[in-house]
């Protein structure tokens, strides 16, 4: 009788080997639940360690309030000072400086990553301005606009505009160059290839470009509201770093990350509605 053929060391190996978590794969997926799960975790934790550190009294409320003194601020801004009219002016002036950039930087980018002499004439000038700081241009843009609603507009245009040319353009370089080479085949015109091949392949890349540019927006917002202002979100946190209204400064703090998760789901969600076929 012929005895049983060994098995091989590598496949003896594998076998016994423990199965690997698909928490842990490259790019794996969660189900929805545990997606919930983690996220609803990710958020609650920090507030939980903030409560816990003040409620031990560990703290020192001058300098960290707890988070129930920012939530009673909340409300009595809400009741006593103006918040609607605060963020509602905040996020008209974040909105507008980021569409005036969008409106502008987007054909540019698609100028710049379809065209090589666009790209070499333009590119090496856009990386220059991006380096320096939009805080900088303060004094300048309140001489060129004045201290209107323009010239904070323009504080978070300049924020905005450069870093989004740019990844723009990287967005329409990155799609294959086989596509355009098979429209060229096929005898398709410049404009054809652009708005048939280029625009199509490239949409899901500058959708998220948007999302992350505009997450830059709202951080630009308190260096916006510097110019001679007396509403905002941003205004009301400089007002209060001049009294030492710490439990202010964080609910505007929160304020604005809150609205700005908001504005970066909304992104994610019309991501998901237009290009289905994607994960994300």
């Amino acid at each position: 009788m012929n005895a049983p053929a060994p098995v091989p060391e590598s496949r003896a190996a594998e076998a016994t080997r423990k199965p690997r978590s698909r928490w842990w794969a490259v790019r794996g997926n969660l189900s929805p639940r545990t997606s919930a799960l983690l996220t609803a975790f990710g958020l609650s934790a920090p507030f939980f360690i903030w409560w816990l550190y003040s409620a031990l009294g560990l703290n020192d409320p001058l300098f960290m309030p707890g988070p129930g003194a920012v939530l009673e601020r909340v409300v009595s801004w809400w009741q006593e000072e103006g918040l609607w009219d605060d963020i509602w002016i905040s996020v008209y002036r974040v909105m507008a400086g980021f569409v005036l950039s969008a409106m502008i930087a987007l054909p540019l980018g698609l100028y710049l990553g379809t065209y090589k002499p666009v790209q070499a004439t333009l590119e090496p000038l856009i990386d220059f301005i991006r380096y320096m700081p939009a805080v900088a241009f303060i004094p300048l843009v309140m001489l060129w606009v004045g201290i209107g609603e323009g010239s904070k507009i323009l504080i978070i245009f300049i924020g905005t505009f450069f870093q989004m040319v740019l990844m723009a353009a990287e967005d329409i370089r990155r799609v294959p160059m086989a596509q355009i080479e098979a429209a060229q085949t096929m005898g398709a015109s410049r404009s054809e290839i652009i708005r048939l091949v280029v625009l199509p392949s490239a949409r899901p890349a500058l959708l998220d470009t948007l999302r992350i540019t505009c997450g830059w927006a709202w951080t630009y917002l308190v260096v916006a509201e510097l110019v001679a202002s007396n509403s905002g979100l941003g205004y009301a946190i400089l007002r209060a770093q001049r009294y030492m209204h710490t439990d202010k400064i964080f609910a505007g703090i929160l304020l604005i990350g809150l609205i700005g998760l908001l504005t970066d789901q909304a992104f994610r969600w019309l991501g998901r509605r237009a290009f289905h076929w994607q994960k994300r």
